[in-house]
């Protein structure tokens, strides 16, 4: 099989990226299946009910969040209907929403969807993501009543992130992160089979602080007044950027993998 992940959406050019890169992608690549993360779609802050829809139409499969999931308030009952909007796994139990899914390729195949929050620079306080991950993992067997996993880590630290790839390794088609809006040059297969990424980078205008204005941002750096500078998105063109992993049919482990900037190179 073919997936794809694609990284953070941020503001309008990151949409009008995702947008023009779903369907194309989907014909070029002969895709089976497409995660969005959309953590800072709405105006670079969370996501709502009806960019979801829209990215649902263009082609995604299942929409991830991040620690922004909660920032626009209309999100929240929509969560607790929606099945392919995931929010962090290791949230609270009681927490609106699902983190982790079963979902049914074109093709039929089965393919588990989970969405961890790394805990290192974070402040949400949620449990370990390791042990989430095997919580999960202890019904899902890659090859066996799944044909995918993907893991979609949203975290700061990349001794984390790496840390989290190391520990999934052979158990999951492949490990992603998403969350610091910048792509890493470590796209590989890790020892055991398992697709891996430090960093998706994120979907929007790069010409930018990570996807922001740079006044904003700036003024912050400059005054040292944590809220001073008003963070918008920036407003050129977006590039779409994520992880395209091709699977091998018996094991699920992944065969090849490769970084994709669309609809051209940085």
């Amino acid at each position: 099989m073919k997936l794809l992940f694609l990284g953070d959406v941020v503001g309008r050019p990151g949409r009008d990226a995702v947008m023009q890169a779903l369907p194309k992608l989907r014909a070029e690549q002969a895709l089976d299946f497409i995660v969005v993360n959309g953590d800072n779609a709405a105006g670079g802050f969370g996501i709502t009910p009806q960019l979801c829809k829209e990215f649902f139409a263009a082609g995604a499969d299942v929409i991830t969040g991040g620690d922004h999931i909660w920032d626009q308030k209309e999100i929240v009952p929509y969560l607790s209907g929606e099945k392919k909007l995931l929010r962090p796994q290791n949230f609270p139990e009681k927490t609106p929403g699902i983190g982790h899914g079963i979902f049914t390729a074109a093709s039929g195949k089965k393919i588990l969807v989970l969405h961890l929050l790394g805990q290192v620079f974070h402040k949400e306080h949620t449990d370990c993501p390791f042990a989430t991950a095997d919580k999960i993992l202890e019904s899902a067997r890659l090859g066996a009543n799944v044909s995918a996993i993907i893991v979609d880590f949203h975290a700061e630290a990349t001794s984390e992130k790496m840390a989290m790839g190391q520990y999934l390794d052979g158990r999951v088609s492949m490990v992603v992160g998403s969350h610091t809006h910048v792509p890493t040059a470590d796209a590989r297969v890790l020892a055991k089979g398992t697709a891996y990424q430090t960093d998706a980078g994120m979907c929007g205008d790069y010409n930018s602080v990570i996807g922001f204005a740079p006044v904003g941002p700036l003024e912050k750096f400059l005054s040292k007044i944590p809220k001073f500078g008003k963070l918008e998105p920036a407003t050129g063109e977006g590039t779409a950027c994520g992880l395209l992993v091709e699977t091998d049919d018996a094991t699920g482990l992944a065969k090849s993998c490769q970084a994709i900037q669309y609809p051209k190179a940085l």
